[in-house]
């Protein structure tokens, strides 16, 4: 179509022929090598290595004038491992893991930040439950209106926390109502 609209809409001269040279390849020989060149050893050297000196260390002086600790020892009434006592098995969750939240594309080409709450149900197991934004707390930074932005990318890197479970009585329960902000902010 281009050659014809080129031509002026006729057909090409076909007097003019350009040949094109013939390309050959050079034989050549192709070498295979099956052991690989293993370098030389190297040579032994003549004499030992030298002997280092033993370092000397002193011992530092720390006898009792030398500390200067004044404390005070007060009752607390504490108990630990009685009856109303401490027990360190037991105590609130915890968490191990927070994975970093995904800036959402649509903000980023945007240019927008913010910020978004999620709250989440952390089981007995540490993991994360019924992850869900609060609608009121998803807001985007500019004007403080709320936005769903950042819902999907927040929800999604809740649902891969993990905590150490709270644990009453010696056994982990779950803890309902757990809240979590996400900030959006770009690098400046």
């Amino acid at each position: 179509m281009n050659s014809l609209i080129n031509n002026e809409m006729q057909a090409p001269d076909q007097s003019k022929s350009v040949k094109i040279p013939d390309m050959r390849m050079p034989d050549t020989k192709i070498e295979n090598r099956f052991e690989e060149a293993k370098p030389e050893k190297p040579e032994e050297p003549d004499a030992p290595p030298p002997e280092l000196p033993e370092p000397d260390f002193a011992a530092p002086d720390a006898g009792v004038g030398g500390l200067n600790m004044d404390f005070t020892v007060s009752k607390t009434g504490l108990e630990i491992g009685g009856p109303g006592g401490l027990n360190l098995g037991e105590g609130n969750y915890m968490p191990i893991v927070t994975v970093a939240h995904e800036y959402p594309s649509s903000a980023l080409s945007r240019g927008m930040e913010g910020s978004c709450t999620v709250e989440f149900v952390v089981t007995e197991t540490g993991a994360t439950r019924d992850a869900v934004p609060i609608e009121a707390l998803c807001v985007n930074k500019k004007d403080g209106q709320p936005t769903s932005v950042w819902n999907r990318s927040s929800v999604k890197a809740a649902s891969k926390f993990k905590f150490k479970p709270k644990v009453v009585d010696g056994k982990p329960v779950e803890v309902p109502g757990v809240r979590y902000k996400f900030t959006y902010q770009m690098a400046k």
